[in-house]
């Protein structure tokens, strides 16, 4: 396939991995910490962010008082939770009780390690050593990440079931529907990548995207990534597991202390994740943007790449904040029908399309003809699905027109089948009609003519 599409010439960046896995056993080591030390500082500066954002989105003052402008909230946090006493429910099982929030924490930590920080050759130097700004790279580094998304499902679904009571177990439930269905989505997502730029590599993803980003080539995309990544962090407005008002705190209603902030630092961690696949995938991951690109020959060299990366992942946790202080919580049916019934149909058939258009232009077909085979198949798809609605809504007319359901017809009340309507109920006429009396001064005419009623009497 990759020889077909350098034969087309299309922009195709070879997979060359030969550079990764030649460094010393103590530079690995050092761009492991790096790592490590990069998501704990981004999620400490996230949180903070996060609560001074929403504070001034709500018109309220936030954190003032940890460090200065209090940038120091979440370690003060962090200390806080960890001092607080550690409870251990007595019905739980207490191994699994232990084990969740590691199972949960451990994998948002192992994605990082085939996210590309700069350019995949020997572009800085660390003691001496020429090396890479990536830790290591798979030919299926892709995968490899919702591999370890995959795997964190299991500490939250443990979480809930090991805490032996009804709210975390109902939270933890949800939680793994909720995941599991959206990574479907993300799924299909990754897969126009996959075929736009022929591989899985995550630094070859970044070097294709050299001429155009993909978040121009394949918005559609862009846009259920950026809707599943939401979902899969669990995130408001898609907060369910959590819901105040249903589960109380979802699968870790039970936990305290250190295990709870474990929790939370999976959360948060997960977000620099995701974003950092968004980045990679559709953002041009390293590169910088492109009125910066155009006259600075420099800005892709050297460690200015990670400064381009970094300001890209803040943006959208910005974004995430943005929406908890913007949207409402939706309902569960309705989050799990966005998933199955509009992001999974959409993904599969922006897929097919993605397919269709690489397939063609392979077999060395114009551009014009692939937008003009393209728009016929959108619009004979838009024509059937006009008709569908159409014999639809003449069919619901119909059944409008059918008598009245009775659920008393067989002696027992019953509920009612689909498209069956309740009839009115009946409601009892007032024996006399009855004026609204106004307490205080004389009001209305009413009024009036009792009050001069009464006086006569009197007299």
């Amino acid at each position: 396939m990759t020889r077909e599409l350098a034969l087309t010439g299309l922009p195709l960046a070879q997979e060359d991995l030969s550079m990764f896995g030649r460094d010393p056993w103590w530079l690995i080591a050092v761009k492991a910490v790096f790592c490590f030390a990069f998501l704990m500082l981004t999620v400490l500066f996230s949180i903070v962010w996060e609560r001074k954002v929403v504070a001034w989105m709500q018109l309220r003052i936030g954190p003032n008082r940890h460090g200065p402008w209090g940038m120091l909230q979440s370690l003060a946090d962090g200390i806080k939770l960890m001092l607080k006493e550690d409870l251990v429910v007595k019905r739980a099982d207490k191994a699994v009780y232990v084990l969740a929030p590691i199972v949960a924490a451990v994998p948002a930590f192992m994605a990082v390690a085939v996210i590309p920080f700069g350019p995949a050759g020997n572009e800085i130097s660390i003691f001496g050593h020429r090396t890479a700004m990536q830790l290591t790279d798979l030919p299926i580094g892709v995968l490899y990440i919702l591999a370890t998304a995959s795997v964190g499902i299991y500490g939250i679904v443990l979480a809930g079931w090991s805490s032996g009571s009804t709210y975390p177990l109902l939270g933890g439930l949800r939680s793994c529907a909720q995941m599991v269905s959206y990574e479907i989505a993300m799924g299909l997502s990754f897969a126009s990548v996959f075929l736009y730029s022929g591989s899985m590599s995550t630094s070859t993803i970044v070097q294709s995207q050299q001429d155009k980003w993909y978040v121009l080539l394949l918005p559609v995309s862009f846009i259920i990534y950026i809707v599943a990544m939401v979902g899969e962090t669990n995130r408001a407005p898609f907060d369910m597991p959590e819901s105040e008002g249903d589960l109380v705190g979802g699968f870790n209603t039970e936990y305290s202390s250190i295990k709870f902030a474990m929790f939370m630092l999976a959360e948060y961690i997960n977000m620099v994740t995701v974003s950092s696949v968004a980045v990679t995938l559709f953002l041009g991951g390293w590169k910088a943007p492109y009125p910066i690109s155009s006259f600075w020959e420099g800005a892709n060299h050297g460690w200015w790449p990670l400064l381009w990366f970094v300001i890209k992942v803040q943006l959208l946790l910005f974004f995430f904040i943005w929406l908890r202080g913007t949207l409402p919580r939706v309902r569960y049916d309705q989050f799990m029908k966005l998933g199955w019934k509009v992001l999974i149909p959409v993904s599969l058939v922006w897929l097919m399309l993605v397919a269709t258009v690489r397939a063609l232009r392979n077999e060395g077909y114009d551009f014009q003809r692939i937008v003009m085979y393209v728009a016929g198949a959108a619009i004979a798809v838009l024509l059937i699905s006009l008709v569908a609605d159409f014999f639809r809504r003449g069919e619901k007319e119909e059944a409008a027109e059918e008598p009245a359901f009775d659920p008393m017809a067989g002696g027992f009340p019953v509920p009612p089948l689909p498209g069956q309507t309740l009839p009115p109920v009946p409601r009892r006429r007032p024996r006399r009609d009855r004026e609204l009396i106004v307490s205080g001064g004389v009001d209305t005419v009413s009024d009036r003519t009792e009050t001069d009623g009464k006086g006569g009497d009197g007299a």
